[in-house]
């Protein structure tokens, strides 16, 4: 049985920095993905990596502020977020499928985390 579980979020004070992380059991090299959802909102993409961590994909509104990473001796997936915004607040999850393409349409998605709260104060 495939596990996701994510953690590092938490509250920051506008411009900060979190690193959130997400610890994948049961399947090594899945496509990894975040994605977050704020209040009120539709789930939307963040950023994607492959399977050996060679290829990424972000969002345009996280270019140059947010960094995936993948540690697969750890099977674990990271999202650095830098210079945050007010606006970055939302649950983010961590997401995996088998394929190997990139993408970030979330019904491609096999596996789900539970999420974890970003709050970003102004």
């Amino acid at each position: 049985q495939v596990q996701l579980v994510e953690s590092g979020g938490g509250l920051v004070q506008a411009g900060g920095s979190l690193r959130l992380s997400c610890a994948v059991s049961g399947r090594s090299r899945l496509t990894m993905e975040w994605f977050r959802q704020a209040p009120g909102k539709e789930r939307e993409f963040v950023a994607a990596i492959s399977g050996s961590g060679d290829r990424t994909i972000y969002e345009d509104f996280v270019k140059g502020r947010f960094t995936i990473s993948r540690d697969n001796a750890k099977n674990t997936v990271l999202l650095q977020m830098n210079g945050l915004k007010s606006e970055d607040t939302a649950v983010y999850y961590c997401a995996g499928h088998r394929a190997v393409f990139l993408t970030s349409s979330a019904t491609v998605m096999d596996y789900w985390g539970q999420g974890t709260q970003v709050t970003v104060s102004s």
